[in-house]
C-alpha cells in the first residue's frame, strides 16, 4: 500500500466485525452544501459567464453518460436515455437556466446560491401538486441543479458503481435503498459520518460481512483525496487514513489472526447448535437481498428466519407485479433445498423509502410513526394480496412462513389472515401450483404495544419473531440510525428486557414458536441471556452466525437460565451490563 501523507486516525462506532485495507473513495450520496456569497453589481456578468461555463460542462457530462448508456440492455438503455434527454433539455434555455441568470442579476449572489434558490422554488411548486409523477420531475430539476453546483464547487461526483474493486466506500450516509447496491465481492469496507449501530447501514454491513465504522468526523472525510490508502477497523471503530508502515504491519498481523479465527469458526458449519447440557437451538439467517444467499452454505444456517421483501420495491419507479415477485422469491426457496424460509411482508416507511410507492405515501412529519409496514399493506390490500399470492406460489417448492411487520393489535393479524385465506382460495380455484396448506402467519413484536398485548396476539398468531432493533428504538425513544444519540440506544435497558420477557412467555404459554431476529441475536455477550429468557430460535446475519453457534456450544442452558433470572432482578442498566459482560461459560 503506497503512503504519501501523514497518518490520520478517525474514531467512530465499529458496527461490523472485521478489518479491511484499501484505497478510499468518497461517494457523493448527499448533495454538496453550496456557499452563499454576495456580489458587487460589476461582478454579476462575470458570475453569469462562470455559470454558463458550468452548464456547458454539465452538458458534456450528460452527453458522455448517454454514450455509455448505449451499451446497456435495450430496455435499460431506452429508459436511461429518456431520463438523460430530459436532463439535457433542462440545461438548454429552460426555466431553471433563465431563473438562475435572473437571480444572479437581481439578488447579486453567486451562482451556487442562485441555483439552490431556484431549484428550491421550482421543486417546491411541483411538490405542492399531489401527483407522484410531477413530484418526481421536481426531483429531476434538483438533480440537474446540483450537478451544476458540483461542477462550480469542483466536487467530483462518485457513485457506488464508480468505486473500483477492492475500494473502501466513504460517505456521509448510505440510505436503505443504497445499501441494496452494496456488493461484498466489490467493496472492502464502509465508513460513514451518519448512522448508528442498529441502523440499516450497520445491519447490511454485518449481514454482508463488510467491516464498517460509522459516526466519523465529516470535515476529515470530505477533505481526503480519492484513492487515499486507508484501513477500516470495524472491531475497534477506527478509520486510519495514510497508515504508517508500523500501523500497516500491526493491522496485517490482526488480519492474519482474524483469518485464523474464521478458519476455526468454519469448522463449526456442520455441527449442531446445541448447549453443553443438550438443548438444541435453531439458528437461521436474516437476508436483505437475494445475493446474500451465496453466504449461507458457509455459515451453516438452518434456513432463513427473516427475508426482508422491501428490496423488490426500491430503486425503481413501478410496483413489482405478482409474477415478478414470485420469480424472485421462488429462487430463494429453491436455493434453500427444503430448509424453511420466513418472508416478511413489505415494511416500507420510516427511513426506508421507495419511489414506486410514492403515490401511496404522503409526506409525514414523523414517517417512523406514519403509514408504513402492515398499516400500509392493510390500507392498500392489493399490495398485500400480490405478496401473499407470490409467497404461496413459491411455497410449492419448499416450506415458507409469512411474517407481518409492525403489528400492534390482534385485529391486524385477523384482517391479514382473511386476505391470506381469500388469496389461497383464489389460487386454488385458478389451479395455480402452491403448497397444500396455507403458510404459518406470524407477528413481529417490535412495538411496545405489541409486547404488552402479546397474550392476545399469540392467540391469533402461528409464531412470534422479536424485532429487537425497533423494539429498543420505540421503547427508549432513540433513533437507532442517529449517530448523535447512538450511545443511548441500549438493548440492556430494563424496560426493553421486561417487554421481551413478557412477549416470550406469552408465546410459550400459547405453544407457538418464538424467535429473535433483531441485532441482539448477533451479539455473543447476549446469547446466554436470550437462551435463559426462553429463546430457542435465533435469526441473524450470516456472517455472525458461526460466532453465535460457537457461543451456544460453550454454554449450559441451566446456567443461562440462572443468569437470566439474576439479570431480570436488576433495575440499573449499568449493573446489568456488568453482569452480562462478566458472565462466564461453565
Amino acid at each position: 500500500m503506497k503512503n504519501d501523507g501523514e497518518e490520520i486516525v478517525l474514531t467512530g462506532l465499529g458496527v461490523s466485525h472485521g478489518i479491511a485495507a484499501g484505497p478510499a473513495y468518497l461517494v457523493q450520496i448527499e448533495h454538496p452544501q453550496p456557499p452563499d456569497a454576495a456580489l458587487e453589481p460589476e461582478q454579476t456578468e462575470t458570475e453569469i459567464a462562470r455559470f454558463d461555463d458550468a452548464v456547458r460542462q454539465a452538458q458534456r457530462e450528460l452527453a458522455a453518460l448517454k454514450r455509455k448508456s448505449t451499451g446497456l440492455p435495450d430496455d435499460a438503455a431506452e429508459e436511461i436515455g429518456l431520463l438523460l434527454d430530459a436532463h439535457m433539455a433542462m440545461l438548454s434555455g429552460s426555466r431553471l437556466i433563465r431563473g438562475v441568470r435572473a437571480r444572479i442579476l437581481r439578488d447579486q449572489v453567486n451562482a451556487e446560491s442562485a441555483i439552490r434558490r431556484e431549484i428550491d422554488s421550482i421543486a417546491g411548486q411541483f411538490n405542492r401538486i399531489k401527483d407522484a409523477y410531477i413530484a418526481a420531475r421536481g426531483e429531476d430539476v434538483r438533480n440537474v441543479g446540483y450537478r451544476i453546483i458540483r461542477i462550480l464547487m469542483n466536487v467530483p461526483y462518485l457513485s457506488l458503481d464508480d468505486v473500483p474493486p477492492g475500494g473502501i466506500v466513504l460517505a456521509l450516509e448510505i440510505s436503505p435503498a443504497e445499501t441494496a447496491l452494496l456488493d461484498p465481492r466489490r467493496f472492502a469496507g464502509i465508513a460513514t459520518v451518519y448512522g448508528g449501530p442498529a441502523g440499516h447501514t450497520a445491519v447490511m454491513a454485518r449481514s454482508l460481512g463488510l467491516p464498517a465504522v460509522l459516526g466519523l468526523d465529516r470535515a476529515a472525510l470530505e477533505s481526503l483525496h480519492h484513492g487515499t490508502p486507508s484501513i477500516v477497523d470495524g472491531i475497534g471503530g477506527k478509520l486510519v487514513l495514510n497508515p504508517s508502515q508500523a500501523t500497516q504491519r500491526h493491522y496485517e498481523r490482526r488480519m492474519q489472526d482474524l483469518k485464523a479465527d474464521k478458519a476455526a469458526l468454519d469448522k463449526l458449519t456442520r455441527l449442531p447448535a446445541v448447549t453443553t447440557d443438550g438443548a438444541e437451538i435453531v439458528l437461521r439467517a436474516n437476508l436483505e437481498i437475494p445475493r446474500e444467499i451465496d453466504n449461507l452454505p458457509a455459515c451453516g444456517a438452518d434456513g432463513i428466519g427473516l427475508f426482508r421483501t422491501e428490496f423488490m420495491f426500491m430503486n425503481r419507479d413501478t410496483i413489482p407485479a405478482e409474477d415478478e415477485q414470485f420469480e424472485i422469491l421462488v429462487e430463494i426457496v429453491r436455493a434453500m433445498k427444503g430448509a424453511p424460509v420466513t418472508f416478511r411482508t413489505l415494511d416500507i416507511g420510516g427511513d426506508k423509502l421507495a419511489r414506486a410507492l410514492g403515490a401511496h405515501l404522503d409526506a409525514s412529519d414523523n414517517p417512523a410513526l406514519g403509514l408504513r409496514a402492515i398499516r400500509l399493506s392493510l390500507k392498500e390490500p392489493h399490495l398485500l394480496e400480490a405478496q401473499f399470492r407470490a409467497i404461496m406460489r413459491a411455497g410449492y417448492f419448499g416450506p415458507v412462513r409469512i411474517l407481518l411487520p409492525m403489528v400492534t393489535t390482534a385485529a391486524e393479524i385477523e384482517d391479514a389472515r382473511l386476505i391470506l385465506q381469500k388469496c389461497h382460495a383464489a389460487l386454488e380455484k385458478e389451479k395455480v401450483p402452491m403448497a397444500a396448506q396455507m403458510p404459518p402467519l406470524g407477528a413481529m413484536i417490535e412495538i411496545p404495544a405489541a409486547a404488552l398485548s402479546a397474550d392476545s396476539l399469540a392467540a391469533v398468531s402461528d409464531f412470534f419473531a422479536l424485532g429487537t432493533n425497533d423494539l429498543i428504538q420505540y421503547t427508549v425513544a432513540i433513533d437507532r440510525g442517529n449517530d448523535q444519540v447512538a450511545a443511548l440506544y441500549n438493548p440492556l435497558n430494563p424496560a426493553v428486557l421486561r417487554l421481551m420477557e413478557f412477549s416470550i412467555q406469552a408465546g410459550l404459554r400459547a405453544g407457538i414458536p418464538v424467535s429473535i431476529c433483531g441485532e441482539m441475536a448477533a451479539d455473543p455477550k447476549l446469547t446466554a441471556l436470550l437462551l435463559g429468557l426462553g429463546i430457542r430460535e435465533m435469526s441473524l446475519g450470516a456472517a455472525s452466525l458461526p460466532r453465535i453457534k460457537q457461543r451456544i456450544r460453550s454454554l449450559a442452558l441451566a446456567h443461562a437460565e440462572s443468569h437470566a433470572k439474576y439479570v431480570m432482578d436488576q433495575y440499573d442498566p449499568d449493573r446489568i451490563a456488568q453482569i452480562v459482560n462478566s458472565f462466564k461459560t461453565q
